[in-house]
C-alpha cells in the first residue's frame, strides 16, 4: 500500500469503518522479493464470504474533468497494465484456491453527484469515492489492448458496468 496515494487511504478506511479485516502490503518491504519480477498488490481483504481477496488498488477520477473542470465524458476507466495483469495471476498462484485476485477501482467522484455511480459514496477527507471491484479473471476474459506503448488493457465500458460489483456488495 502506497500511503501517500489518497485512492489507497479511502480504500483503507472504507475497510476500517466497516470493520473488515485486511492487511496493507508495506512496499518498503519490497526488497523480500528482490530478484523477483512480481509486482507487488496492496491488500489482502477478508470480507463476510469464504474467499479472500488479494486487491491491487485502482484508482481512478469519475468522470475525468477537463481543464477548464468540465466533464470530458470519459467514465467507468478501468485501464490497467500489462505488468498488473501478470503480478496479480502470479500472486494468485502462490496463495492458491483460498484467495481471489482482484482489481478494485477507487472514483475519485466529481462533477454533478446526479451522474455517479449508485450507492452510497465513501466520504474521505473531505472527498467522495466509490469502490467497484472485478476478479482478475473476469477482467482478462473481457479487457481488449487500450495501448501498446503503454502496455494498458482495458475493459470496455458497457462490459465493465455489467461485471464490475460494488464492494458494498462483498463486505
Amino acid at each position: 500500500m502506497k500511503r501517500h496515494s489518497h485512492y489507497e487511504s479511502a480504500f483503507e478506511d472504507y475497510l476500517q469503518q466497516r470493520g473488515v479485516p485486511y492487511v496493507p502490503v508495506d512496499e518498503t518491504r519490497r526488497t523480500l522479493f528482490s530478484g523477483s519480477k512480481i509486482k507487488s498488490f496492496d491488500f489482502l481483504v477478508y470480507p463476510a464470504e469464504n474467499v479472500h481477496w488479494i486487491v491491487d488498488v485502482k484508482g481512478r477520477n469519475f468522470p475525468y474533468l477537463d481543464g477548464s473542470g468540465r466533464g470530458s465524458g470519459r467514465y467507468w476507466e478501468n485501464w490497467v497494465t500489462q505488468e498488473d495483469l501478470d503480478g496479480l495471476s502470479e500472486w494468485q498462484a502462490v496463495f492458491g484456491d483460498e484467495f481471489e485476485a482482484r482489481f478494485v477501482f477507487a472514483y475519485l467522484l466529481q462533477g454533478p453527484a446526479d451522474r455517479w455511480p449508485a450507492g452510497r459514496p465513501h466520504s474521505y477527507e473531505g472527498h467522495c469515492y466509490a469502490f467497484m471491484t472485478i476478479a482478475l479473471d473476469d477482467y482478462r476474459r473481457h479487457c481488449r489492448k487500450r495501448s501498446a506503448g503503454w502496455g494498458t488493457v482495458s475493459v470496455p465500458r458497457r462490459t465493465f458496468r455489467e461485471i464490475a460489483r460494488p464492494v458494498a456488495s462483498f463486505c
